[in-house]
């Protein structure tokens, strides 16, 4: 029998956008429970340092995987060379994602095409590379980092929103397709997370608009009825129970995690 405090030792879990924020935490809670962890993503020294730092901490194993998701090639090899090290997949969260503000009428092309690729495109990347795996085994949890963006609209980022759109739908029909294999295929969809990508598109809008950026984070605090925005913790809170081996009837939701400003 499992350990009940560790219930998801002996598996191995890949996390992309592993290294800070929203994802960082999902992987710190993931070795709560137990799991061995490839941690992905662009840059490597957030990474090795996370990874160090549980290797330290817990007796399972951890190795940092560099990897740009929009690129097909390194992605196989990186899923290639995290099996190697820690065995078949059996947790995909895919958590990498970016986004861009700019107004419709002046996104360019490539602009829209690199929202869909990073935050809608990756997905579909890893999850091909993961899944046999769980199927193989009877067994497996996908997770979907999507976003309140999801399942509402906002201005300025209408390429998020289609490609978060799409990552729900993506979850639903692969819940359907595997829903007798042992494995589940479920969406969170987080509001405002205090992370360096709201940071980030705050300080860009704040370029743009001319408004100060304490302004601009004080406004997407008000939209929450909870008056503030989200820890990264909150989320992985959730992604973590979605990944706990008890929630085996879950598959094809998307939970949504906004202090209850999108319901």
């Amino acid at each position: 029998m499992p350990d009940a405090q560790r219930p998801l030792a002996d598996r191995h879990a890949i996390v992309t956008g592993g290294g800070r924020g929203i994802g960082a935490a999902i992987v710190r809670r993931l070795a709560d429970l137990g799991a061995s962890i490839s941690l992905m993503g662009r840059t490597p020294s957030p990474l090795y340092a996370l990874a160090d730092e549980l290797t330290e901490a817990h007796p399972q194993s951890f190795a940092a995987v560099p990897v740009d998701v929009t690129d097909g090639a390194r992605v196989e090899a990186a899923f290639a060379e995290a099996r190697a090290a820690l065995g078949p997949v059996a947790l995909l969260v895919n958590n990498a994602g970016a986004v861009d503000s700019v107004p419709f009428g002046k996104m360019a092309a490539d602009q829209w095409d690199r929202m869909l690729d990073v935050n809608l495109t990756s997905a579909y990347r890893c999850t091909r590379h993961a899944l046999p795996d769980m199927v193989k085994a009877g067994w497996g949890r996908i997770v979907n980092i999507a976003s309140t963006a999801g399942v509402t609209g906002y201005p300025y980022v209408t390429a998020y929103c289609a490609a978060k759109h799409g990552m729900i739908g993506l979850t639903r029909a692969l819940a359907l397709e595997v829903v007798k294999t042992g494995v589940t295929v479920n969406a969170v969809c987080p509001g405002y997370t205090d992370t360096d990508l709201v940071t980030g598109s705050v300080e860009t809008l704040a370029e743009k608009t001319g408004r100060s950026a304490d302004e601009l984070r004080q406004g997407l605090e008000r939209q929450s009825p909870l008056g503030r925005m989200l820890t990264p913790d909150e989320v992985a809170s959730a992604v973590a129970w979605l990944c706990h081996p008890e929630q085996a009837a879950i598959t094809g939701q998307r939970l949504i995690i906004s202090g209850g400003e999108v319901l």
